[in-house]
C-alpha cells in the first residue's frame, strides 16, 4: 500500500496528460465527461496522498528508480497533497459553474479543444505543486502559460485576441527571467533537484563565496514569479484577461493559475535557498512593499470601474497584493498568513466571478451597474453568491477572507515597527476599500425596482430549478468559504505542518 500511494502524484500528472491527449480525439461532450471525471479522480488522489503524509510525514518519489542527476524526482508532503486537491475542488467548480456559458461562448468545434487546455493547466499545476526538479518546473511553468493563453482567447474576439497576447508577452517577460535565474543557480551549484541545490547554497553561504551571483539569481527568479503572477506593477494584462474571457476561464485563472506560481516561489524560498539565506538577502522587502502597494492601488482601480467583471479583476490585484506583503513579512506566521490567503481568494474569487455571470444573465447580458439594479431578486442564488463572496472580500466574520486578514494582522504585530504601522494601516486601507466596491455592488443588486424586469428587452427571472447545476455549483462553493472561515484551526495546523516537511 505504501508503494501505491507513492505513485499517485505522478499519476495525477499522467491521467492530466492523458485525458488531454485523449480529448484530442474525442467529441466535445465526451470530452466534458472526461475532463470532469479527470479532476476528480485527481483531487480523490491528491486527498489520498494528504492522508498518507498526515500520518507517514513526506516522501520522494524518483521516476524510473534512477537517482540524480539521471532521474527525476516528486516530493509530496501534506502541504502540497491538500494544495492538490484544493486546485482540484476550485478547479471542478468553475466548469461546473460555468459549464452553459461554455456551450453558449465556445464554437462547438472548439469544445474539446477547450478541456484539452484545462487537462493540460491541471498537468501543469500539479506538476508544479508535487516536482523537485527546478528545469521541470519551468517546463510545466510554459505549458502553463500556454494553456491559460488558451483559455482566454478561444473565444476569438478582438477583446480576448489582444488580451491573450498582453498575457503572453508580460507572461514570457517573467519566464525568461525565471529561466535565467535557474540558470545562474545551476552554474553556482552544478544541480537541479531542489534538496541538492539547498546544501550546495548552504555550502556557498558558509563559504562566503559567490554571494553576489546568489543575490542576482535569487532576485531573478523571484521577480520572474512575481511578474507571472501580477503582483503590482506587472499586472496590466490582468484586467482584460479576466474581464473577457470564458467566464470558466476567468474564474480558473483568478483564483488558481497565478497561486501555482506563488506556491512555487514558496518551495523555493524554503526547499531551495532556504528561508534564513532569502531573508537576509533582502528580496523580501522589495515583494513587502510592492504587496502593499498593490493592496491599494488595485482596490483604487476596482472602486474607479463600472464593469462588474472587470472590478472583481481588479479585486484581484489587490488581493495577490495581500499574498505578497505576508511573504515579504519574512517571518513563518507571514507564510502561514499567505498560503491561507491563497485558499480564501481561490474559493472566494471563482466564486464571485461565478455569480457575476448569473446577474449579467438576467440583466440583458449587461455587466455594468446601473444595468444590474434588483439583479439578485431576478437571479437569487447568484446574488447570495456574490453576496457571500463580497463579505468574505471584505473580512466579515464566518467566512474565509476574515481569517486570512486576521491573520496577517497577527503577523504585523511581531515585526519591528517599520514594518508593523505600514502593514497594520494599509491592512485597514485597504479593507475599507474593499467595502466600498464590494458593498457598493451588493446594495445595487440588491435595490429594489419596479418590475424585475424593469421593462428593459432581455431582462428575465431565472427560478432556482431552471439551473440546478449552477444552484448546486453556487451552494458549494459557499459551503467551501464557510469551512475555510469555521474550521481554520486545523486547516492553519496543516500549513504549517506542511510547511516544516519543505526542509
Amino acid at each position: 500500500m505504501r508503494d501505491f500511494v507513492q505513485n499517485l502524484p505522478l499519476f495525477s500528472i499522467i491521467l492530466c496528460l492523458l485525458s488531454g491527449s485523449g480529448s484530442s480525439m474525442l467529441k466535445g461532450r465526451t470530452a466534458k465527461w472526461v475532463n470532469t471525471v479527470g479532476i476528480s479522480l485527481v483531487g480523490v488522489m491528491s486527498m489520498i496522498v494528504m492522508l498518507y503524509c498526515t500520518e507517514h510525514g513526506s516522501f520522494v518519489y524518483m521516476m524510473g528508480h534512477f537517482p540524480a542527476p539521471w532521474g527525476n524526482e516528486i516530493r509530496a508532503g501534506v502541504l502540497e497533497g491538500f494544495m492538490a486537491m484544493f486546485f482540484c475542488i476550485i478547479m471542478l467548480l468553475s466548469m461546473l459553474g460555468g459549464r452553459k456559458k461554455i456551450d453558449d461562448e465556445v464554437e462547438s468545434t472548439k469544445h474539446n479543444l477547450y478541456y484539452i487546455l484545462v487537462d493540460l493547466l491541471l498537468c501543469s499545476l500539479i506538476a508544479l505543486v508535487y516536482t523537485n526538479d527546478f528545469f521541470t518546473a519551468y517546463v510545466f511553468v510554459e505549458i502553463n502559460t500556454i494553456a491559460a493563453c488558451g483559455l482566454i482567447m478561444i473565444r476569438q474576439n478582438g477583446r480576448t485576441i489582444e488580451a491573450a497576447v498582453r498575457y503572453l508577452i508580460m507572461s514570457q517577460v517573467g519566464s525568461g527571467l525565471f529561466l535565467v535565474g535557474i540558470c545562474m543557480l545551476y552554474d553556482l551549484t552544478g544541480h537541479l533537484l531542489m534538496s541538492n541545490i539547498r546544501e550546495a547554497i548552504a555550502q556557498i553561504v558558509a563559504n562566503g563565496t559567490y554571494s553576489e551571483p546568489m543575490l542576482v539569481s535569487i532576485a531573478l527568479i523571484t521577480v520572474g514569479l512575481a511578474i507571472k503572477s501580477a503582483l503590482f506593477p506587472f499586472h496590466s494584462w490582468l484586467p482584460d484577461a479576466y474581464g473577457y474571457s470564458n467566464v470558466s476561464s476567468a474564474a480558473i485563472l483568478s483564483s488558481l493559475v497565478s497561486k501555482g506560481y506563488i506556491f512555487l516561489l514558496i518551495k523555493i524560498m524554503y526547499r531551495v535557498v532556504g528561508f534564513d539565506v532569502i531573508i537576509n538577502s533582502k528580496v523580501l522587502h522589495v515583494l513587502f512593499i510592492f504587496g502593499l502597494i498593490a493592496m491599494v492601488s488595485g482596490s483604487v482601480s476596482a472602486i474607479h470601474e463600472n464593469d462588474i467583471r472587470r472590478m472583481i479583476a481588479f479585486s484581484s490585484v489587490a488581493q495577490i497584493g495581500y499574498i505578497y506583503m505576508g511573504l515579504g513579512m519574512g517571518t513563518m506566521a507571514g507564510v502561514v498568513a499567505s498560503i491561507f490567503h491563497i485558499l480564501a481568494h481561490a474559493a472566494t474569487k471563482s466564486m464571485l466571478f461565478i455569480s457575476a455571470i448569473g446577474l449579467t444573465d438576467v440583466s440583458g447580458g449587461s455587466r455594468h451597474f446601473k444595468d444590474l439594479t434588483g439583479a439578485a431578486y431576478r437571479n437569487r442564488i447568484a446574488g447570495l453568491g456574490f453576496a457571500v463572496g463580497s463579505l468574505s472580500m471584505v473580512g466579515i466574520p464566518l467566512f474565509s477572507g476574515f481569517v486570512s486578514k486576521l491573520l496577517f494582522m497577527e503577523s504585523a504585530v511581531e515585526l519591528h515597527w517599520y514594518k508593523m504601522l505600514p502593514a497594520l494601516v494599509v491592512l485597514g486601507i485597504s479593507t475599507i476599500l474593499n467595502a466600498v466596491y464590494f458593498m457598493k455592488t451588493v446594495i445595487r443588486i440588491y435595490t429594489p425596482v419596479g418590475s424585475l424586469y424593469d421593462g428593459k428587452e432581455g431582462y428575465e427571472v431565472r427560478a432556482w430549478s431552471r439551473q440546478k447545476l449552477y444552484t448546486v455549483t453556487i451552494i458549494l462553493f459557499i459551503i467551501v468559504n464557510s469551512v475555510l472561515g469555521l474550521c481554520s484551526g486545523p486547516i492553519i495546523d496543516l500549513i504549517q505542518d506542511g510547511l516544516g516537511m519543505f526542509t
